[in-house]
Formats: C-alpha cells, sequence, structure tokens
C-alpha cells in the first residue's frame, strides 16, 4: 500500500472586498473540513492585507509585503475587490487582482461552468470549461511589460492594441487540451479570424498546431459571436473552451449565467509554479454583510486550487480532498438547501454550515 508523504500545506487568504470577508472564510472552513476528511494534515493558512483595508493600513491595494509572502506559499485564496469605489489614485491604477496576475504570470484562468441539480440553470446538463489566455490579447493592463495597452494622443482620441503571441496562445491552448484529455475530449477554439485575421487568426492557428499532439481530442472553432448564440442555445454541448483573454471574460460571464447564477462560477489561475483560487464575479458591495451571499464560486475556486495543487504536488489525498468538497457543495444544493440568487432561502453562513456537516458526515 502507497502512502502520501506528510506535508503542511501554507495558503493565503486575501479577503478583498464587499462580500469577499464573507464568502472567503466560507470556502476556508469547507476547505478544512474537506482537507480533515481526506486525511491531509491541516492547512497553514496566512490571511493578508489587500483591498481598501490594506489602502488604510499601507497605502496600497496589494502591499509589496503581501506578494513577497506570496512567492513563498503554496497558493492562496483572492477575494473579490470593489476597485472601482477605491480613492483616487489607487481607482486608476492596475487592480489587486490584475497586480497579482500580472506579477506572478497567471497565464491560464480556468473558469468551470457547471448547473446544479435543483439550481435554475438556461440549459439544464451544461458542464463547460473556459481556457481563458491571462497575460495579453485586448486587456490593456495585461498585454504590455510595462504601461497599458491604452493610449490618448488628443482628448478627443483613445488608442489601444492587444497583443498575441505564438508562445502565449502555445501556453493556454496546451492547458485546455490537457484538461480536455481528462474531461469529454473535445476543444472549441473561439476566435474572430474573419476580422481580426492576424491576430486572433494567430491564436485559432496556433491552436489547430498544438491539436497535433492531442489526436485522441475532438477540435472544432467558433466566431466570438456565433459562440454567444451557440452557448445560449445548446451549452450542454460543449466541453472545453479556448479564447483570447477578453471573449474568454465575457464569455465565462454568459455561461455562469447560463448554469444558474455567477454565483456558481469558480474559476482559477496559475502559472506553471503558482495557483489564485477566484471565484469569476465581483464584490457585490450592495449585499456585503448581509449573510445573503453565495458562496458556492469561491467554494469551488478553493476545490480547484486542492485539485491543483494534488496534481503539481503528487498529492490525491487533495484530489481526494476536492472531490469531498465539490459533491458536498452539489449534494447540499440538490436537498433545497441554496442562497436566493438559486431560488433558495439559506444564509452564507448557513449554507456553509451544511456543506461543512455534510463533508464530514460522509
Amino acid at each position: 500500500m502507497t502512502t502520501q508523504p506528510t506535508r503542511t500545506y501554507r495558503l493565503g487568504v486575501l479577503l478583498g472586498d464587499g462580500i469577499g470577508p464573507e464568502i472567503v472564510p466560507s470556502t476556508v472552513a469547507m476547505i478544512d473540513a474537506a482537507v480533515a476528511a481526506a486525511g491531509v494534515d491541516p492547512i497553514d493558512w496566512h490571511e493578508l492585507p489587500l483591498g481598501a483595508s490594506a489602502i488604510e493600513e499601507h497605502g496600497s491595494h496589494t502591499p509589496e509585503t503581501t506578494l513577497k509572502v506570496l512567492e513563498d506559499l503554496d497558493g492562496w485564496l483572492l477575494g473579490p475587490h470593489d476597485s472601482a469605489a477605491y480613492p483616487e489614485p489607487y481607482r486608476s491604477q492596475l487592480n489587486p487582482s490584475g497586480t497579482i496576475r500580472k506579477h506572478f504570470g497567471l497565464y491560464a484562468n480556468i473558469r468551470p461552468a457547471k448547473a446544479f441539480q435543483g439550481g435554475n440553470a438556461v440549459v439544464p446538463g451544461t458542464d463547460l470549461v473556459i481556457a481563458r489566455e491571462n497575460t495579453e490579447g485586448f486587456y490593456a493592463d495585461r498585454n504590455t511589460f510595462r504601461g497599458t495597452g491604452e493610449i490618448m494622443p488628443t482628448p478627443d482620441v483613445a488608442i489601444m492594441h492587444g497583443i498575441i503571441t505564438r508562445a502565449g496562445t502555445e501556453r493556454i491552448a496546451r492547458s485546455a487540451f490537457e484538461l480536455a484529455t481528462r474531461r469529454r475530449n473535445k476543444v472549441t477554439i473561439v476566435h474572430k479570424a474573419n476580422v481580426l485575421k492576424m491576430t486572433t487568426g494567430l491564436f485559432r492557428d496556433v491552436c489547430r498546431e498544438m491539436a497535433k499532439d492531442y489526436p485522441g481530442v475532438e477540435v472544432d472553432d467558433f466566431h466570438i459571436d456565433a459562440m454567444t448564440v451557440h452557448l445560449v442555445r445548446r451549452a450542454d454541448d460543449f466541453d472545453v473552451i479556448v479564447t483570447e483573454n477578453m471573449f474568454g471574460d465575457i464569455l465565462s460571464d454568459l455561461a455562469g449565467e447560463i448554469a444558474g447564477s455567477l454565483g456558481i462560477a469558480p474559476s482559477i489561475n496559475t502559472s506553471d509554479t503558482h495557483a489564485m483560487a477566484q471565484a469569476s464575479h465581483g464584490s457585490a458591495p450592495d449585499i456585503a454583510g448581509q449573510d445573503i451571499a453565495n458562496p458556492i464560486a469561491m467554494n469551488l475556486s478553493g476545490s480547484m486550487l486542492l485539485d491543483w495543487l494534488s496534481g503539481r504536488h503528487d498529492d490525491a489525498r487533495l484530489a481526494d480532498a476536492a472531490r469531498r468538497l465539490d459533491d458536498a457543495v452539489a449534494a447540499t444544493v440538490a436537498a433545497g438547501v441554496s442562497t436566493r440568487d438559486l431560488g433558495g432561502s439559506a444564509g452564507t453562513r448557513e449554507f456553509t454550515d451544511a456543506v461543512v456537516a455534510r463533508i464530514a458526515a460522509a
């Protein structure tokens, strides 16, 4: 019988703004229960300053000390931020999420969209994953080494540029194809090569080239505008979707709602050496502190972090913990315990307690 080596995993906790201080602790509680049930040593948690509270205490929404500590951790949970409400000059700076993604080169943003039994999915049976390139494309805050991809030569003219590289596309394409081999062996490439012939055309063509290394994976492709229609009509037909940064951001929000709610849309941002769990939705300041926020997106992002750590450290116990967390969340919703956005009446704490109890009882 093979036994796993004893290891204490060190994970960061970045509460963020708005509903972050509610949904991130919910995720910590679920992860603690899941790793205990799977026989993993207790997580060594490190809470670090970030967001509005960090501006007040440290004069920065993402202090250098926070980035320095993150470098030595195994991964971290990032709560949502409300950077639109920050005072200047912080509001105009690269936001906390973008700062961390850029600092650590987190090139793959993996965003699942899966409908729950007992949820309110637009397309029941939706179970897909969007692999979004996370460092270039048409997002000005990420596609240059220094400065941004936007300029204003006059007050009445604004110019943006997008960057697509072979190296960046190869990385996200490989992530998508590897993911597909662990799912249903299908990858859909999304682009706009009929108009953006050189940029997204390069993205499409490089993805096609990478497909040759995965002969068992079926590949097709669609223009971004057509893809939105296909998702609304038949999201349950898709497995892994790979696309550039901005297209991936838009499609993942759409897919989350199709699956039932943005409140159940998780994500993980990874490089080859670092990973950050982050819900796909925003900070929802209008409901902050009311105990009504849906924590599922953050909860399942935490599960994705466990699964990523399992592969990185060859620790099957973490994959088991991730499965336990996923199963308990799904079973809790199926049993009729859910928050308002899914048609239920449970609060954040009530839902969290129900999932933790189900993990412990399994």
